[in-house]
């Protein structure tokens, strides 16, 4: 389906143009209409589907743009998840002036974002927590909230917000419309779709082949002490210049970090114990190309210590703490696919 024979505003219309958009994914042609017509709305689909234009064109839609407080609530579970969909709404409602996206997340200065709230603006992008700060502090009225969408429901309840998003979710009385937008399914996500949706359009979408990676996947047995040895091996012996490893802990990031950089590798670090200002420096470096490794912490089953993404050949190795064999083995051994 095509965007033009979308029907929506003039103003939607002129800013999916703008942003390079004619014909729509298959979880937008699904979900638009259903959320316009203002049903509930539970949808799986994998990520890089276009859910953000999915549920935000309906967001936006709804919006009574003389009222100046906040109606519509969409929740992440990271800060930088938010600010990425707070982006996409400000370009969706471009043309669309009187409406208004504030985006409130923690690691960022509150006292900043009570002033952009007080300012006046109909759609409230956040995390949970930061939410909830806010609403402690009373410098955000979710009272005339009807809209609320949860976005990749299934990782921000599984990363702890259960309760907060029930408290949330259970303090706006006015509410309309609840969305969910998930790649799966948990317990926790039909929980709450359970408790607080009514007669919900179901929407699922499978994986498409062309939407998945190219990547090669092979791994490589070592031992502990010959990890960092294999692993600069490995970087080096394939040529790699820029490279992702994804660790089990902060501290193991940030050691790993260190002890690439006394290799002479430039390297720097991301994990949840940095400021926003240091997370979003990293990630505007990285995104500018100008670090050639930057490393990334992530939950991991406890078997695996570390992984290696290298974009540069399309190439997946994840290391298990084990024994031999060594990496320069591995290099001259064909690759399996895992």
């Amino acid at each position: 389906m095509l965007y033009s024979e979308l029907q929506c505003s003039d103003a939607i219309h002129k800013a999916v143009e703008r942003m390079g958009f004619a014909e729509m994914t298959e979880i937008q042609e699904k979900t638009i209409p259903v959320m316009m017509a203002g049903y509930d709305v539970i949808a799986k689909a994998p990520t890089g589907t276009g859910k953000t234009c999915a549920f935000g064109i309906p967001v936006a839609e709804h919006i009574l743009p003389e009222n100046k407080y906040p109606q519509a609530v969409i929740m992440a579970p990271t800060r930088e998840l938010a600010q990425q969909i707070a982006q996409e709404l400000e370009e969706l409602t471009y043309f669309m002036p009187e409406v208004q996206v504030a985006c409130v997340y923690g690691g960022a200065n509150m006292e900043k974002q009570a002033k952009r709230l007080a300012e006046g603006c109909q759609i409230v992008v956040a995390t949970p927590g930061r939410l909830m700060d806010h609403y402690k502090h009373h410098s955000i009225d979710i009272s005339h909230v009807t809209q609320i969408v949860l976005d990749e429901a299934d990782e921000m309840l599984n990363m702890g917000f259960y309760k907060d998003v029930r408290h949330i979710i259970e303090m706006m009385k006015a509410r309309k419309a609840l969305s969910m937008f998930s790649a799966t399914i948990s317990r926790e996500v039909m929980d709450i779709g359970w408790l607080y949706q009514h007669n919900a359009e179901e929407i699922t979408v499978q994986p498409r082949e062309e939407s998945q990676p190219k990547i090669t996947q092979y791994m490589l047995e070592t031992s502990g002490r010959n990890k960092l040895s294999d692993l600069a091996q490995i970087i080096i012996g394939e040529g790699y210049k820029r490279v992702m490893v994804f660790c089990d802990t902060k501290f193991n990031t940030a050691t790993l970090a260190n002890q690439l950089a006394r290799l002479g590798f430039s390297v720097d670090c991301l994990h949840g114990d940095l400021s926003q200002k240091e997370r979003n420096q990293t990630c505007r470096l990285s995104g500018m190309a100008s670090w050639p490794f930057w490393w990334l912490r992530t939950l991991l089953p406890a078997a695996l210590t570390f992984r290696m993404w290298m974009p540069s050949s399309t190439t997946m190795c994840p290391a298990r703490t084990s024994t031999t064999p060594t990496a320069s083995a591995a290099l001259a051994a064909p690759k399996k696919r895992a």
